[in-house]
This record gives C-alpha cells, sequence and structure tokens, in this order.
C-alpha cells in the first residue's frame, strides 16, 4: 500500500490530500491521525475537514496564498509525532427487518446469484461493518467490510424514491438511506433506527472508526420497534471497542 498522501489545491480555498484509492482499515486509521493533529494545529486555519474513503479535503477560512506553504506545513503536520489522545470508538446495533416487504430487491439478487434469500441476509447480518465516511446525505454511513459475495453492481436505473431506513448494497459497499431520497442501491431491508435527527445535540450518532452491526428482526419487532422510537421508549444498543 502507498500509504504516504498526496496535495493538490481545491479551488481558491481548499487543499484535497489522497490516499491510495482503495478501501482500507489502514488508510482510514491514517487519515483519521491526520484529522486529530490538524484539528491540535492552531496554525492551519481550517473552517471544515471533509473526509471520504481515501481523501481528506480541508477547506480553509481565507484564499490560499501560498499554496506551497501550505503544503510543507501540513506535511510536517503529517509526520510528527504529536500525542493524539486516544478517541473512544462504539459497535452500533441496528435492528433490520429483511422481510420481502421492504427487502424489495431480494428475489433479484438471489436470482443473479447462486446464493439463498437466506445466504444473502445471513452473509450481511453476520458481518461487522466499519464506518469509513459519512456523506452523500447527513447520516448516510458509508460502511466497509461486506462480503464478497454481496458484491452487487448498482441497479442501472436508480430509483426516484428510496424510503428513509432502507438498508441496501451498492457495489462493495452496503449503508441505510437516512431519509426518503432518490438511489441506486439494492434494497434489501429496512431499519426504524433513525441515522440523522437534527434535533438532537449530536444529529448523526455514529462516526467514522465506529462499527456497524444489523441484527435482523420480524416484520412485527419492526412495528413494534418503530412504535417505541416514535414514543421516545426505545434506546439504541451501543458498546464501547476503545477506551
Amino acid at each position: 500500500m502507498n500509504k504516504k498522501p498526496t496535495y493538490k489545491q481545491f479551488g481558491e480555498k481548499a487543499i484535497l490530500v489522497e490516499w491510495q484509492a482503495i478501501i482500507d482499515d489502514e488508510i482510514l486509521n491514517d487519515i483519521l491521525l491526520f484529522v486529530e493533529k490538524i484539528k491540535a494545529n492552531k496554525k492551519i486555519n481550517y473552517i471544515d475537514l471533509i473526509q471520504g474513503y481515501n481523501s481528506l479535503t480541508i477547506i480553509y477560512k481565507k484564499f490560499i496564498e501560498n499554496f506551497c506553504e501550505e503544503v510543507a506545513l501540513l506535511k510536517s503536520v503529517y509526520s510528527s509525532t504529536l500525542k493524539i489522545a486516544k478517541q473512544d470508538y462504539f459497535l452500533w446495533e441496528i435492528p433490520v427487518c429483511y422481510d420481502l416487504e421492504f427487502g424489495i430487491d431480494l428475489q433479484d439478487l438471489s436470482k443473479k446469484s447462486s446464493l439463498e434469500i437466506d445466504e444473502i441476509i445471513k452473509n450481511h447480518s453476520e458481518t461487522i461493518y466499519k464506518v469509513f465516511f459519512v456523506g452523500f446525505l447527513p447520516g448516510f454511513l458509508y460502511l466497509g467490510g461486506l462480503n464478497e459475495q454481496l458484491f452487487f453492481d448498482r441497479k442501472p436505473n436508480p430509483r426516484l424514491h428510496v424510503a428513509k431506513g432502507s438498508v441496501a448494497i451498492g457495489g462493495k459497499q452496503t449503508g441505510v438511506y437516512p431519509q426518503n431520497s432518490a438511489g441506486g442501491w439494492n434494497v434489501i431491508g429496512k431499519t426504524p433506527i433513525n441515522f440523522f435527527d437534527v434535533n438532537t445535540p449530536n444529529p448523526c450518532f455514529a462516526k467514522a472508526g465506529d462499527f456497524i452491526k444489523f441484527n435482523p428482526i420480524s416484520l412485527d419487532e419492526f412495528y413494534q420497534l418503530e412504535k417505541e422510537i416514535k414514543e421516545e421508549k426505545y434506546q439504541l444498543i451501543k458498546t464501547l471497542q476503545h477506551a
């Protein structure tokens, strides 16, 4: 793996830092550490840090007057041995109903592969996924670790409406639509959990570096949980992974 990042100007007020274009835990950890080092350095006058699978876009408050000097500063920060406080990461358990009422593409995926529907559900729900970044929509988690047997192409014609909470597969990735939207991934289930709530202090409960586990539930359990969530009686299960 080519771990060292490259730097390029991204407009007048941003620098794009890129790592090797692969989904990789080591690259994720490198980006997370770099983010913390940037946050700890008062010389970098940024207003936002936008993370991708293998990139970090640094948005500056002002125009970049000297790109080379700014990159030199970033490189020194990147290679510094500054001690960063250890971050806490959580495993979030997400109940998912894979009933065909919600898993509207399950039968099609089963026909396209050698997998029975139960095998698709088993492979999807047995994996613990890592959150690489949040994007596309507020609260949309990009998850790495999908079982290779579940690598399915995106739909040739995206749907104009995908329901909030839909659990889907697109290429080598899986994720949850946090709100009603258009979407081209294959829908295999639905969760009643809210992945983004602007009315809470932390609108998106998970962050890059956290983990997600999908737990299968029945249709009856789905509607019961949906009711409990609306009545604010449901507590999402999370487990601390790193102290």
